[in-house]
């Protein structure tokens, strides 16, 4: 790309705003599919006649991708400059194995078909991540304000299954989620290019000084347990809801608010004055409270009440790690950066749906309990390194 300084200022705003266009195209798509995939994609293993055990192992398939192949992939891709080509790849391998996961209908085809889907489709969420921060810098963009087309999305994806689910067979979820994996391999297509032009040795002396700071260390594991807090939420409402008997449209329905609630809170995250981390501090304390009342199978009123608090547990947290990563990570390393997050993220997530399984399986409801501690840990965290984040300085490298 031609460098900005030199682009007319007319253009300069149209090249903004179609880079934030697409790229809350593609938060869209990629979050759409995620809305169809989160709620129901258990439903269907449950359909097909797999049981809660291999439900929990099979959920945690992509957490356990995040820290193992995905930080290849977004290594590959910043070393290459080619985070649009990696998110393009990303799209289509995801759209064909979700096919080929369809086509199966025991356990273990279906854990090995997962396994490759996933390979690439977990990185599409941290590529996209990476590439909008850079967007962020280049174009002096609000990342809430792009982020929240994804939220919007995954509503339209969980209603749309919350309306078919009582319509057509459970067993048949599967290829709504495989057509809105065709949906994201459209939109990562119309991707512009972004990719920074630094050096081999400068992205090998950013990712060194990454995993030397402290500070980074602190924000990749509170966000990890405050956002796997969420672990046994994803893997068994759905089933829970369905269990007490809720339909599709009231279980969309709660979902849905959850969703709402953290679409606002992007919407409103321009005006937040709050340092980041004490962004993440409330979103971990509002993790920790809607955990413990969920382990106490409150009445449908109660609960949906509950899931509004999804805008802090979730949103408010994404905020404001999104916040702190943009100032300590330099622009260069930014795709390693959510590669480490991912990693981070995913050995966190995998070990608590792996466990919320088993707790699930023999004591229910209670397996909140332990989701709850997660997200008071994650707070703990922050907050002993609160005044090391806060004092941290900023710098036109880092894109603070």
């Amino acid at each position: 790309m031609p460098d900005e300084s030199l682009i007319p200022i007319g253009s300069q705003e149209r090249v903004s705003r179609r880079f934030a266009n697409r790229v809350s195209l593609f938060y869209g798509a990629i979050f759409g599919l995620l809305g169809t995939h989160l709620p129901f994609f258990p439903v269907w293993l449950r359909a097909v006649g797999i049981d809660a055990g291999w439900i929990g192992i099979i959920i945690a398939v992509p957490a356990v991708m995040r820290f193992t192949v995905l930080p290849f992939v977004t290594s590959i891709a910043e070393r290459r400059h080619a985070l649009r080509a990696v998110m393009i790849l990303g799209a289509f391998t995801t759209l064909l194995g979700f096919c080929l996961v369809g086509s199966q209908h025991r356990a273990i085809p279906i854990f090995l078909a997962y396994v490759a889907t996933c390979c690439l489709w977990t990185a599409l969420a941290p590529l996209a991540d990476a590439y909008a921060l850079r967007g962020v810098v280049r174009y002096d963009l609000n990342y809430g304000r792009l982020r929240l087309w994804g939220s919007a999305a995954f509503i339209v994806g969980v209603l749309a299954c919350g309306l078919l689910v009582d319509v057509i067979a459970a067993s048949q979820l599967i290829w709504i989620i495989v057509a809105m994996a065709a949906l994201a391999t459209i939109a990562a297509c119309g991707l512009q290019p972004i990719d920074t032009t630094k050096g081999r040795g400068a992205l090998q002396h950013g990712d060194r000084a990454l995993l030397r700071q402290l500070g980074f260390l602190v924000i990749i594991l509170a966000a990890a347990l405050i956002q796997g807090s969420h672990s046994a939420y994803y893997a068994f409402a759905s089933i829970d809801w369905q269990n007490w008997g809720l339909g599709g449209v009231t279980i969309a329905g709660l979902w849905v608010l959850g969703v709402v609630a953290e679409i606002v809170v992007f919407a409103l995250s321009p005006r937040f004055t709050l340092e980041p981390q004490a962004l993440v501090i409330i979103g971990g304390l509002g993790a920790a409270a809607r955990w413990m009342i969920t382990a106490e199978q409150p009445p449908l009123a109660l609960l949906a009440v509950v899931q509004l608090s999804h805008g802090l547990s979730f949103a408010l947290t994404q905020i404001g790690t999104m916040g702190l990563l943009v100032r300590m990570v330099p622009d260069h390393v930014t795709a390693r950066g959510q590669g480490y997050l991912a990693a981070c993220s995913g050995i966190v997530s995998s070990c608590a749906s792996i466990l919320s399984g088993a707790i699930y399986a023999h004591y229910g409801q209670g397996v909140y309990y332990v989701m709850a501690v997660m997200a008071a840990s994650g707070v703990i965290l922050i907050w002993c390194a609160r005044n090391r984040l806060r004092s941290h300085p900023q710098s036109a490298a880092s894109g603070g």
